[in-house]
This record gives C-alpha cells, structure tokens and sequence, in this order.
C-alpha cells in the first residue's frame, strides 16, 4: 500500500515512520478463517474483526495462559495481534488515515484461575501507545475466556477512528 503522509494539521503521528523507527513491518492481511472480513469501515470509523497472533499465516503458539503460556509470552502476542489489526486497518483504508483507537477488546484464552488478562492486553495497548502516540491512547476491556479460535492464547478487535 502506498503511504500516506499524516492527515496535515491534526497532529497526526507517522505512523508509518514510528513503524520503521521501532523496526516493524506490516504483514500480510491473513485471509479470513470464516465468513467475514478483516476490517470493515462504517463512517468514520473503522471496526476490525477479531486478530488472532498470526505470523506467516502461522499461529506461533497455541495453549492457555496461565498454563502453557505465559504471561509474558501471551502480551508478546496480543502485540502481534495488535500489528495484525494495523494491518487490516491500513489496507482497508491507510494507517494515516487513523484519528485515535477508540476501543480495544483483548480476548484470553485463560487457564482455571487466571486473573491476569489485562497484563496480557497490556502487549496490545503499548504497541498502539508507541506506534501512534497520543492517538493510540484507547478505551479497552481485557476479557478472559475458555477457547479461542484455532488454540489461539489471545485476540484482539479494534475500533479505530478515521478522516
């Protein structure tokens, strides 16, 4: 996708240089595993559907947080997620387009007794702190659950505001 430059006097971060500076490439937009798509834009906003960590195409660890995972292992991949959905973001409508992340849901597949789920989405929410700033700064709920899709530990969905 070309790059756009920042929209011009919103004070727009670049995200597409804080991406390069922080050493980060965009992948790939994963197909969808079911009947959807990855992002779809209403308005002025932009809502993603669910992020799995894919790397490759390829979940790079599947199991439950709290028992095969750990904690950090698992904030390590809600970043993953959280790049999957700028992503999708970005090829849906361009990153420079973004006025603010409005709303992160982080889903954790936990073990029995696991409470540490916003640990966990924390991976998400710094990732859209360093990319985008003050623009990253979001509402979130960090939710923990008993499956994910394809063994995932961690998903992620995003409402992100546009111009």
């Amino acid at each position: 996708m070309t790059t756009p430059a920042p929209i011009a006097g919103d004070g727009a971060v670049d995200a597409y240089a804080k991406l390069t500076e922080l050493g980060l490439t965009l992948p790939t937009v994963v197909a969808p595993v079911g009947s959807y798509v990855p992002a779809v834009q209403s308005g002025n906003y932009v809502y993603t559907s669910g992020q799995l960590p894919f790397v490759d195409g390829k979940l790079p660890q599947t199991g439950k947080v709290g028992a095969e995972v750990s904690v950090e292992e698992a904030a390590g991949l809600a970043r993953l997620c959280a790049i999957n959905a700028l992503a999708a973001i970005d090829a849906l409508v361009g990153l420079g387009r973004i006025v603010k992340i409005v709303k992160v849901v982080g889903f954790v597949a936990s073990a029995p007794g696991f409470t540490g789920q916003p640990a966990v989405v924390n991976g998400a929410s710094d990732l859209f702190g360093a990319v985008l700033g003050e623009q990253g700064r979001h509402a979130r709920s960090a939710v923990g659950v008993a499956e994910l899709p394809l063994g995932a530990p961690v998903e992620v969905e995003v409402i992100a505001e546009v111009a």
